[in-house]
């Protein structure tokens, strides 16, 4: 999506601030004896008593055999993304970390968001695969100006995981969004610069680095949604919804205490 009319950025930014809202609320959330269902459960009530729709739920990605059933993505320790809550009943224990993606609707406008959620006290290396795949995060968006091009926001990504133990994960990424979940440019998660598409101002962009303890390599599950990593390493997901300015690029998902 690209807004320029000004009820579009309008609606785009109302929508990525309610769902840092909700986000926010689920992030506090998470603690041991949490089960996973308990979170989609609380995702769904919070998106609609404010009026708005969860956008995950009942949406049919391209490929998918089925409507991906819940509102939120629940993805623990191994699992990638798009874990099903409300599926395979899980309880989060001390040690685990857990994904939380959301997608919600605001008067035709979508946002989408991650954070990888320590629960309770996590070993040194993977609290370390957090803050490096965070890192990742704020060097694409700060990427994502105009004059440059996709390949640019992916390079940046890419390039914080060089020299780590950890590695990115290329086949999944992120996507232009806004009328849809998810519209082309589709933003790999390690590339070169000076390729791809050309940012302009407007451009509504959801960039999401992923990345593993172990190897790069995963898997999809029989569920048709969730991917695991092949070796059983655990990964991390985070993700903002950003509107490309002229001047200045607005983290439409922020949450409160983030700085971009």
């Amino acid at each position: 999506m690209i807004a320029r009319a000004p009820e579009d950025r309008e609606g785009i930014i109302e929508s990525g601030k309610r769902l840092a809202r909700v986000l926010s609320q689920l992030e506090k959330m998470v603690a041991p004896g949490v089960s996973v269902e308990d979170l989609d459960t609380e995702a769904e009530r919070l998106i609609r008593e404010t009026g708005d729709t969860p956008a995950f739920l009942n949406y049919t990605p391209e490929g998918a055999r089925r409507p991906y059933p819940a509102s939120l993505c629940v993805s623990v320790n191994e699992e990638v993304v798009h874990g099903l809550p409300n599926e395979a009943p899980r309880v989060l224990k001390e040690g685990d970390i857990v994904s939380l993606d959301l997608g919600l609707t605001h008067k035709g406008f979508i946002t989408d968001s991650a954070v990888t959620v320590p629960v309770g006290e996590v070993a040194k290396n993977v609290q370390a695969l957090l803050d490096t795949t965070r890192l990742s995060l704020e060097e694409g968006i700060r990427a994502a100006r105009p004059g440059n091009r996709i390949g640019d926001i992916s390079h940046a990504t890419g390039s914080v995981f060089k020299g780590t133990p950890f590695s990115v994960v290329k086949m999944l990424g992120g996507h232009a969004v806004g009328r849809k979940v998810h519209e082309e440019p589709f933003i790999a998660n390690d590339g070169y610069p000076g390729t791809g598409p050309e940012i302009v101002a407007g451009m509504v962009l959801a960039i999401e680095p992923i990345a593993n303890l172990g190897k790069a390599s995963v898997i999809l599950a029989p569920d048709g949604y969730t991917y695991r990593t092949r070796d059983g390493s655990f990964s991390a997901h985070f993700e903002h919804t950003i509107l490309v300015g002229e001047e200045e690029t607005i983290v439409l998902t922020r949450r409160e205490g983030e700085v971009y």
